[in-house]
C-alpha cells in the first residue's frame, strides 16, 4: 500500500502582518518617543494606514498583496548605507523598503535608517 503524501506546510497566511509587527517593533525600539497613528481610514481599508512620526511623518506602513511597503517621507534625504530603500527610489523626496514574502531586514541597519530620519526631521522650530 502506497503511502499516502504529506500535505506541505501552508506558507504563513499572515506573513504581512508579522512583518509589518516585526517592523514596527524595530521602529519603536530605534526611537521610543515615535508616535504611532492609523490615518488614511477607507471602505477598502477599514484599518488604516499606520503612520509613525516624531517631529513630522517618519514613515508609514503598507501591506500589498506581495509585498509590506514602509515609505520613508523623507527618505531622499536620509543616508543609506546599507541600501535597504528598494522603491520609489526614483521619487525627490519619498524612498520605500518593499519587503517580501520570507525576506529579512537586517534589524541594525534598519534602526538606523529609522534614527537618520528622525534627525532629519530634527525638532520643530520655535517662532520668534
Amino acid at each position: 500500500m502506497a503511502k499516502k503524501a504529506k500535505a506541505q506546510p501552508k506558507a504563513d497566511a499572515n506573513w504581512r502582518e508579522d512583518t509589518l509587527a516585526r517592523m514596527r517593533a524595530l521602529i519603536l525600539e530605534a526611537d521610543p518617543e515615535m508616535i504611532e497613528e492609523r490615518k488614511w481610514r477607507k471602505p477598502s481599508n477599514p484599518a488604516g494606514v499606520p503612520v509613525w512620526s516624531h517631529h513630522g511623518i517618519i514613515c508609514t506602513g503598507e501591506t500589498y498583496k506581495k509585498a509590506v511597503k514602509l515609505t520613508f517621507a523623507r527618505g531622499a534625504s536620509v543616508p543609506d548605507r546599507s541600501r535597504l530603500f528598494n522603491s520609489s527610489l526614483e521619487g525627490n523626496t519619498r524612498r520605500a523598503i518593499d519587503i517580501h514574502e520570507g525576506e529579512k531586514v537586517d534589524a541594525g541597519a534598519f534602526k538606523a535608517l529609522v534614527k537618520a530620519a528622525v534627525a532629519e526631521n530634527g525638532p520643530p522650530t520655535k517662532k520668534r
